[in-house]
């Protein structure tokens, strides 16, 4: 369907063609509307409004509003305590479910717990100890209904790889054990803030594209490090990047090749089956160096909060490594409550998951835990398994609880190869190619970004990667801020829409006007460039004009429809570029500002040097009232 000002044109598209005309009578003239200041409002009213958008974009309190000291008792334990709004409607049916999910979950994170710990150096029974009171707390004050909570593979690396660039875990390994605590209080303490202040925003200058490279490279080093369990290695390097890695494993090739070879023949032999005696695991052990866990002490989480480290020479890379962990392992907790929520269409609680996460690993510090937050394995398992309600992490912990008392003789046994299996069976599946690919395709800065996070935790460090691919992201923000896009608008043919002439072909200039729109608030930051950028095309248009023996610029129209907001430079820099275009003989005209914009304008007594055709609602408007004018004056 084609509409043209007088008439329309409809074509069908099939054997033959038809084509049909209808006459419609000529367009009104355009009515003028002139902008209108917004109401006035004292500073202390704007400064309400500005920070209830920036800190409040929910408004928590508008369910309070008018009611009852009883019903905002009620409101009130149900803001803090989301278990509180499923508590009353739970019944038998929801309970079955989530005993079902609860129990599949726990027989995940057994062996995960354990594995996850030696990822973070820590003994294996401390990963035991985390998947027990921090679920028992995160089932009081989370949203989510599908969170597994536990440690997580990310969090455990980045623990583990900062701890040991200052402590040995195996030298010293109290005092690694105290650092890891106090990094798991920092970490909570950290978390828990961004939710009562309601700063989530800090977590999002960790961009998919950051977090796309880290994980590859952190999975690829995770990988590399279970080569010294899995190829028997007794001398490995404690450090994390790629080349001490691989150098380590090619001083030790002969003894990595003898060491395959003998688990190969005990395989062959059936020495390592399962139903071996207690007696022959050990001759294994002794005669072919096969480690094993070992014995593991039995008993729920001792307390720990005499461990914590608050004075000393470590005390500040307790803390680096606590916040680095808190915010990854925020990161993605949020990120994997919000991805099940809106697959069961209800609405995760950003602040309350990060007050609910800080909590339960401030307690977590307290109780022998380490980080902890919710899961991405464990959540699509309990998610699966017909989770209804965070009642699914009471029933894990209540079997993780049996295992403590009664079962940990079971794993007295089991092969560190094994654990080194299961670790690169979970870092694996980090290394995500198709996002990868995809950065590439839609945004070469969100590619660059990835790949800075990738070789910077592979060659560097994990910390500095991480803060080099942050680097490059907040560096893209800033070009976007500095050098805002500028375009030079065009009429589509029949109506009174302005657009982009390098999107729209069919768009056409306006004779003696140059239309420009600005896609950004003009800052102190892009003032200049933005002057200066104008400049240049008028400019262009005028060379333009001179070389097609066209009409002479006489009007420059600035749409600001997308200028959000304006500062002091960005007021300066319009008088400025309006007296230098006067110099020039051309008018400048403002079209379409925002509301804060155009008080601004009027409170810096700028708009009186523009007169009675300095401000339109729209670019048509603009044109039709101008063009009018210079009839009149012809």
């Amino acid at each position: 369907m084609v509409v043209n000002s007088n008439r329309v044109e409809h074509f069908d598209n099939h054997e033959s063609m038809i084509n049909i005309q209808i006459e419609l009578p000529p367009s009104p003239p355009l009515e003028i509307h002139r902008v209108r200041l917004p109401p006035e409002r004292t500073t202390f009213q704007k400064l309400k409004q500005r920070l209830s958008e920036i800190f409040f974009p929910d408004d928590p309190l508008y369910r309070f509003k008018n009611q009852t000291c009883l019903q905002k008792l009620l409101l009130g334990l149900q803001f803090l305590f989301p278990i509180f709004q499923w508590a009353p409607e739970y019944n038998f049916r929801l309970l079955r479910s989530d005993v079902i999910s609860g129990l599949t979950i726990a027989s995940l994170a057994i062996p995960q717990g354990i594995s996850y710990a030696k990822l973070a150096n820590l003994p294996p029974i401390v990963g035991l100890y985390s998947s027990f009171v921090p679920p028992l707390i995160y089932s009081l004050l989370g949203s989510s209904r599908h969170i597994g909570v536990g440690p997580v593979s990310i969090a455990s690396l980045v623990m583990g790889s900062m701890l040991s660039e200052t402590v040995s875990s195996s030298e010293d390994s109290i005092l690694y054990l105290k650092l890891a605590f106090t990094a798991t209080f920092f970490a909570g303490v950290f978390q828990a803030s961004l939710g009562i202040l309601r700063l989530g925003f800090v977590i999002d200058f960790l961009s998919k594209a950051t977090l796309v490279g880290f994980m590859a490279g952190a999975a690829v080093i995770v990988a590399l490090q279970q080569l010294k369990g899995l190829l028997g290695i007794v001398h490995f390097t404690d450090k994390m990047q790629i080349i001490p890695v691989l150098t380590s494993v090619f001083k030790q090739r002969e003894e990595c090749v003898h060491n395959i070879k003998m688990v190969m023949a005990n395989h062959c032999d059936g020495n390592l089956l399962p139903g071996l005696p207690v007696d022959k695991r050990g001759i294994l052990h002794k005669a072919h160096g096969i480690a094993f866990i070992g014995k593991l002490p039995e008993g729920i989480n001792p307390p720990s909060a005499n461990m914590l480290y608050f004075d000393g020479h470590y005390l500040g890379v307790a803390i680096k490594t606590g916040i680095v962990t808190g915010i990854l392992s925020l990161t993605e907790g949020i990120a994997v409550g919000r991805t099940f929520a809106a697959m069961q269409n209800y609405q995760v609680d950003g602040n309350k998951e990060m007050m609910a996460i800080g909590l339960m690993n401030i307690a977590g510090s307290c109780t022998s835990c380490y980080v902890t937050s919710g899961s991405f394995s464990r959540s699509a398992v309990n998610y699966n398994a017909g989770a209804k309600t965070t009642v699914s992490n009471i029933v894990m912990a209540a079997a993780v609880l049996v295992t403590l008392l009664f079962l940990m003789p079971l794993f007295n046994y089991t092969p560190n190869v094994i654990l080194g299996a299961i670790i690169i069976t979970a870092v694996i599946g980090l290394i995500d190619y198709q996002a990868a690919y995809k950065l590439w395709k839609v945004d070469k800065l969100d590619f660059l970004a990835c790949l800075c996070s990738f070789f910077g935790v592979l060659f560097i460090s994990v910390a500095l990667g991480l803060a080099i691919a942050v680097g490059v992201s907040v560096f893209k923000i800033l070009l976007h801020v500095t050098r805002p896009n500028t375009m030079v608008l065009g009429k589509l043919p029949g109506t009174q829409i302005y657009h982009n002439l390098n999107q729209y072909k069919e768009a056409t200039r306006v004779p003696s006007f140059l239309i420009l729109a600005v896609e950004s608030p003009i800052y102190f930051a892009n003032a200049t460039y933005l002057q200066e950028r104008i400049l240049r095309w008028i400019r262009e248009e005028e060379d333009r004009i001179r070389a097609n023996d066209e009409s002479t610029l006489k009007c420059i129209i600035l749409y600001m429809t997308a200028v959000t907001a304006i500062d002091t430079s960005g007021i300066d820099t319009i008088c400025e570029l309006r007296k230098m275009l006067e110099r020039r003989s051309l008018q400048l005209v403002l079209a379409n500002p925002v509301a804060s914009v155009v008080e601004k304008l009027h409170h810096s007594k700028m708009l009186d040097s523009f007169g009675s055709r300095g401000l339109y609602l729209t670019v048509g408007e603009a044109v039709a009232d101008i063009s009018s004018l210079w009839k009149d004056q012809a």
